[in-house]
């Protein structure tokens, strides 16, 4: 057999989770109510059909167990699985606002999420080092050679001999023989179909520097006839950190090697569709810890609980921020003034500890609703200090060309600023946001938030 079992992976990683994600419903209600016989009764009996509606839904449109063996790694399928999980996590929150759902147990699904996860993560943990040791056996191997010989030729073979687990063996060189090369080639493009058809070659790797359009033509066409997979490689190192993108001029694909950053349509799309899903389970959820923290800073001081200023958004746009209200009333008096860290005394007692845990920043995930910030994003700062900044590091505007978000990679790594050198040091992080930006990298960002909010190390 050519490609051995792996057909198989797809069916059994799709029938795991739905067993895992059963058996984490299941037993989670075990453990929070001692008994399971009620589960297959109303209500919770529609809960768990719904769960398992969510979960089918985000396999046929996000189609997550489709991806090549150079991805098939631990870190990959767990940030996979924590991205599904999200959205299985918010899609809930949605149907459990819509249907009132307050009688479901909220213990109940959190350690259904929590036994799922660890489920899904010693699954493919598991089939990782048993895939590992199948293939170190001999099974399940691709075999591949490349055509063209040179540095990129060599550089793929390497990259394949340093990673003996994704089970590709290495056959040979093909390209038209040299004095210098004669003795590294396996043959030459004569030779190559015949030698594919008698090793059952799976893949051939075409280095484009080394290889014309005519010859290429003739591998691709012959690839269908003998069953092999053709891979392109371009030497693209150094242009992609630009911000390179593909363009299609009818049929011709155009490589944009502009610096000017580019506006992908759907990837506004997504993180603007995740924007209002997260912050309306977040909100939905999180009701009653937001009416407690309120009640909190309520006590702790005189004054309002909510505290609103204005700040610039994207394109240079004024709009009013929410926040918890960490100081005492009328802190700024005199003018503008940043806050000065821990030495501050116009930060409350409850105020600091909401500026560690990032509690204060809970109410703008109205702001993110309303369209004026994003979940992640540079963080927004009044005109007052962005004439300042500007005048020391102009390329503070590259940051007004997307949405500003209540997390930020500097909010991360570096924290509230008290002075206009801090809030320059922390730009050195937000500048990489707007290359960078993705969909995984928000939902690294959230759980590094996350991290910080837990660990109270907020500065």
């Amino acid at each position: 057999m050519r490609h051995r079992y792996s057909i198989l992976f797809f069916p059994l990683h799709i029938i795991v989770d739905f067993l895992s994600l059963n058996a984490a419903f299941v037993g989670a209600y075990g453990i929070k109510f001692g008994t399971i016989n009620p589960i297959f009764e109303p209500p919770y009996a529609t809960l768990w059909w719904v769960f398992n509606l969510i979960w089918l839904a985000e396999i046929l449109l996000f189609k997550p167990y489709i991806f090549p063996r150079q991805l098939f790694k631990a870190d990959h399928l767990i940030k996979k699985l924590f991205i599904l999980m999200a959205v299985h996590v918010a899609v809930l929150a949605i149907y459990w606002v819509a249907v009132k759902g307050y009688y479901y147990s909220r213990e109940h699904i959190a350690i259904t999420y929590g036994i799922f996860a660890v489920l899904g993560m010693a699954f493919r943990i598991g089939g990782l080092i048993f895939l590992k040791e199948y293939r170190a056996r001999g099974y399940n191997n691709r075999k591949y050679i490349v055509v063209g010989y040179g540095k990129l030729a060599t550089t793929i073979r390497g990259f394949y001999d340093a990673h003996p687990e994704m089970g590709f063996h290495f056959y040979g060189y093909f390209d038209e023989p040299t004095a210098e090369t004669s003795d590294l080639l396996r043959g030459n493009y004569n030779e190559l179909l015949d030698y594919v058809r008698l090793n059952q070659i799976d893949c051939v790797y075409c280095c484009m520097p080394y290889i014309d359009n005519s010859r290429l033509k003739d591998i691709v066409d012959d690839a269908e006839d003998v069953d092999y997979q053709v891979k392109l490689l371009v030497d693209f190192r150094g242009f992609l950190a630009r911000g390179a993108s593909v363009e299609y001029h009818d049929f011709l694909p155009v490589l944009n090697l502009s610096s000017q950053m580019l506006v992908d349509f759907q990837v506004n799309t997504l993180k603007r569709g995740f924007d209002i899903v997260f912050s309306l389970g977040i909100i939905s959820l999180g009701l009653p810890f937001f009416v407690l923290v309120a009640i909190v800073t309520w006590l702790s001081s005189k004054g309002p609980v909510l505290y609103a200023q204005e700040r610039i958004g994207r394109e240079g746009r004024p709009f009013l921020i929410y926040k918890f209200r960490s100081m005492y009333v009328n802190a700024e008096q005199g003018g503008p003034v940043l806050s000065g860290g821990d030495r501050d005394n116009r930060i409350t007692p409850w105020g600091r500890f909401m500026r560690q845990t990032r509690l204060d920043e809970l109410p703008q995930f109205y702001n993110v609703l309303r369209g004026d910030m994003s979940v992640v994003g540079p963080r927004p700062e009044r005109q007052f200090f962005i004439d300042q900044i500007v005048e020391v590091a102009p390329e503070y505007r590259t940051l007004l060309k997307v949405k500003p978000g209540i997390t930020s990679i500097g909010q991360i790594k570096f924290g509230y600023a008290a002075s206009i050198e801090e809030m320059v040091q922390r730009l050195r992080y937000d500048l990489l946001y707007p290359e960078r930006r993705s969909f995984l990298f928000d939902i690294w960002i959230i759980a590094q938030t996350v991290r910080v909010m837990v660990q109270g190390r907020g500065k």
